[in-house]
């Protein structure tokens, strides 16, 4: 197994695996590496849905995503799609995925199935950076705090992803409240810190209006877009990703009008988090 960095501070590329395969101390020393650097990328992968499927069951639990179902035969898989004349994509801004859960999904694998001639990469922020280089004035106003994280402004009727193809299948979806966790978590098998907010679901902090928690919000948020602590993927056939979504955030850039774009995402259980 070799590895090459993406950038000095998120993400890594991995060669000489093929993922089919993968278990027992290889599968461990993979997700080692995307513990420490957020996001691993495995490139001319052949990854069929079964495959997909048997892979992540050797990592651990699934998360079945109700929403996006590939076929009947393969539930476990989620259709990430945007079709040749729509304008909205999903996951078009940062977010963690899954954080308005009381138990947030530990990550996820995406593997490239339909991608445009060119555009659709995918950015990847690391935290656990954008944590450490805060000031330590600001690390000690951070300690305690908790913040709520909710997606019914995403994921109503009326909400962001209504304009999707998948948009129809988030109709008569029963919407979930959110959940609250520490703004800033340690990483549960590396110890890491990581800032523990985002862009997409993080609405307020405990005990404050949202009006109250949005200076500082923004603030944490404009601190942690910082291009320094990102990475950027730029997808082939046989590309398959797999992130931490405690120690990244994500953006999948929507700059290819025009052309149908289809990923396949399994998303892998979590565990509580913690401060």
């Amino acid at each position: 197994m070799q590895t090459e960095p993406l950038s000095p501070h998120c993400g890594v590329e991995v060669k000489g695996v093929t993922l089919a395969e993968a278990q027992g101390d290889e599968l461990g020393a993979i997700r080692d590496l995307i513990y420490r650097h957020g996001v691993a990328v495995f490139r001319d992968q052949t990854f069929s849905p079964e495959e997909h499927i048997a892979f992540a069951r050797r990592w651990g639990g699934i998360d079945i995503n109700n929403y996006f179902p590939l076929t009947d035969e393969h539930p476990e898989i989620a259709v990430v799609r945007k079709t040749e004349d729509q304008t909205t994509n999903i996951g078009g801004g940062w977010h963690t995925d899954h954080s308005y859960d009381q138990i947030p999904a530990m990550g996820s694998i995406l593997v490239a199935r339909t991608l445009p001639p060119s555009g659709g990469d995918t950015l990847w922020a690391h935290m656990g950076a954008a944590y450490e280089s805060l000031p330590e004035e600001m690390k000690r106003r951070l300690e305690g705090m908790e913040a709520f994280h909710t997606a019914d402004h995403i994921y109503s009727p009326e909400g962001a992803y209504a304009k999707t193809d998948q948009g129809s299948a988030l109709r008569g979806q029963e919407l979930k409240t959110g959940a609250t966790h520490p703004v800033v978590i340690r990483h549960p098998q590396t110890g890491q810190k990581l800032l523990y907010v985002n862009p997409g679901f993080t609405i307020h902090f405990a005990g404050m209006t949202r009006q109250e928690s949005m200076p500082l919000l923004m603030e944490l948020f404009t601190h942690a877009m910082n291009p320094e602590f990102q990475c950027r993927v730029e997808w082939a056939p046989g590309t398959v990703a797999i992130w931490d979504n405690r120690t990244t955030w994500h953006y999948a850039m929507n700059d290819y009008q025009g052309y149908a774009r289809e990923m396949h995402r399994i998303t892998l259980t979590g565990e509580a988090l913690a401060a």
